[in-house]
């Protein structure tokens, strides 16, 4: 092979972050060494870092790659794609949120602000990408978690952990689908490589619809503790929240109510496009 000839590199953005470990992990075992955006040195050799902050895309001076991948929230790489969009770059995958089908009438006013930009981020991606002919994938993962590491998952299995209890409100009978982030980084790599998963949305779900009462009952399971998960009507967690949130550090009180919502979403036009699979849940923790 001619030794002047590049071969396509991809640039990940948020490898430091949980998915983004993974996604840097799968490319390297296909051979791959991957460009990483990041404002600090990430603790491998496997990778070439580019030192750098989105929130000053102007400054950054990157060399040449073909896929971009986001893992890093999707608001920060709106206003700042049009800074980082080489000649050579062909495909852009990035992370958003189900939470835009779900949460966007939240009571909790920030919330609804926060995803309000999310929105508003998606389209300029994709308004920029079709600006300069990029192929882009928008995936919508559902609850993200890897045991002992997420933001998700290990703060409820360090709650239950503590206090071997977990109250539902109403009784915990809301749908969840939860997702691996190993998950995601595979198929992360499987949509970019995909023709058919060119310019579309996906939802990215677990491979399991659980109520919100099994999901924590198997959080139980994954501790060695016997469930204890007793019911809370709504209108009494209401009335508790504010003596009970000293427990529950950046939880508002529509998390507790969200447990009686159903946030289930179709994986099948994944599956079809790029082979999307997800294992089960199973959480195990040390």
């Amino acid at each position: 092979m001619d030794g002047n000839i590049k071969q396509p590199r991809s640039l990940v953005i948020g490898g430091t972050g949980l998915v983004g470990g993974y996604l840097l992990d799968h490319l390297v075992r296909r051979g791959e060494r991957p460009l990483i955006l990041t404002r600090s040195q990430p603790p491998r050799t496997d990778v070439d870092t580019i030192a750098g902050d989105l929130q000053h895309p102007e400054t950054l001076r990157l060399p040449a790659f073909s896929t971009l991948y986001c893992t890093a929230h999707a608001t920060l790489l709106g206003p700042a794609l049009v800074h980082l969009v080489p000649r050579e770059l062909k495909r852009l995958i990035v992370l958003s949120s189900t939470s835009l089908l779900t949460k966007l009438d939240s009571e909790i006013a920030s919330e609804r602000a926060g995803l309000r930009c999310l929105i508003e981020a998606e389209r300029e991606i994709m308004t920029i990408c079709e600006q300069h002919n990029i192929a882009w994938t928008i995936l919508r993962p559902t609850l993200i978690y890897s045991e002992g590491r997420d933001r998700n998952i290990t703060p409820l299995s360090r709650l239950i952990r503590r206090f071997h209890v977990m109250p539902l409100v109403g009784g915990g009978q809301g749908a969840r689908q939860p997702v691996h982030a190993e998950d995601l980084a595979i198929g992360a790599i499987a949509a970019a490589a995909a023709p058919a998963a060119a310019n579309k949305i996906y939802a990215v779900p677990g491979g399991e619809t659980l109520a919100y009462r099994e999901m924590i009952g198997r959080i139980f399971d994954g501790l060695g503790l016997p469930r204890h998960t007793p019911s809370v009507p709504a209108p009494l967690w209401r009335a508790l929240f504010p003596l009970i949130k000293p427990l529950f550090p950046g939880a508002n009180v529509a998390m507790g109510l969200r447990m009686m919502q159903d946030m289930a979403f179709d994986a099948s036009p994944a599956m079809r496009d790029f082979g999307w699979s997800a294992r089960g849940f199973r959480p195990l923790f040390a």
